[in-house]
């Protein structure tokens, strides 16, 4: 009887998460289909809200036609912003130039300071740790004004450092690597140690391969951050030209919807590629990292 509530129970959570998956594939499934619409097409489906007044729409019920099979596939949305456009690719190389640099950036340096936290041994560490973590827990709109300030004194405003500098020195990567690296057994290193190891080849050829599904999760993560950043190119990036693809859309003419959809799908499609090529590793790395959502 216990075997049976314990089967009915795992078939009901089954259901739920499948339910919540399927509601969480929606809005993503919608955008790919209305990227391949026509304008007019698109405009059947969503123009009914917006030419009715606030008044009319009191005295009736208004409802969105959410369409998901287009009656005619149409690429000329991604022709659009891929080809006739040249702002998108501009703004998707800038936002490469950024991102790249702040992930290898901020994974070299988290790993050298999460293997000094985690395994070297000096006065007053974990109190130094607390306090450094303690910039992690600050939104960014705390740090905003003295940031802004910092760089403007160095003259870095308006510039790809402006962004890069500060990711860089990220306390989050070195909180997560630490929690991977406090788990390996410091026998190993001493092992090391007398076979005449120091600490940049402990580093180098015993700790980085042992952590490497840390790597990977914390590479996902900072990309997904990093790509959808949008309040520190808003504020440290005035020139238009320097901003990076995040930005992108909120400069698109709502007319456009179909472009939208189209910059929408190609905007997302690096998190969803980078994502199921290091699906094992991230899974593998947030578990073993102890970080829960």
């Amino acid at each position: 009887m216990e075997q049976m509530k314990r089967h009915l129970l795992t078939i009901g959570l089954t259901l739920l998460l499948g339910i919540g998956a399927l509601l969480t594939l929606v809005p993503i499934v919608l955008t790919i289909t209305n990227s391949l619409m026509t304008e007019h097409e698109i405009g059947l489906n969503y123009d009914l809200i917006g030419e009715m007044t606030d008044e009319a729409a009191g005295e009736k019920d208004v409802f969105v036609n959410l369409k998901w099979i287009p009656d005619w596939v149409s690429f000329e949305q991604y022709a659009e912003v891929l080809v006739r456009n040249p702002k998108f690719l501009h703004m998707f190389w800038n936002s490469v130039g950024m991102v790249v640099p702040i992930i290898v950036g901020q994974i070299v340096v988290a790993s050298l300071a999460a293997y000094a936290f985690a395994k070297l041994s000096f006065r007053g560490r974990d109190k130094w740790f607390l306090f450094y973590l303690m910039t992690m827990l600050m939104p960014f709109q705390v740090t905003l004004v003295p940031n802004y300030i910092i760089l403007d004194e160095l003259g870095l405003l308006n510039t790809r450092a402006a962004i890069i500098l500060p990711g860089i020195f990220g306390a989050f990567g070195v909180f997560m690597l630490r929690q991977f690296m406090i788990h390996i057994p410091s026998s190993l290193m001493e092992a090391a140690k007398m076979d005449g190891a120091g600490h940049f080849t402990i580093f180098g050829r015993m700790i980085l391969p042992l952590v490497k599904p840390g790597l990977a999760a914390l590479t996902v993560l900072l990309f997904v951050d990093y790509w959808n950043m949008v309040e520190q190119p808003l504020i440290f990036l005035q020139d238009v030209t320097k901003q990076p693809l995040s930005l992108y859309l909120s400069q698109i003419s709502k007319e456009a919807r179909g472009v939208i959809f189209a910059a929408s799908v190609l905007f997302m499609s690096p998190i969803v590629v980078l994502f199921l090529h290091a699906q094992t590793h991230f899974i593998e790395g947030i578990q073993l990292s102890g970080i829960k959502g």
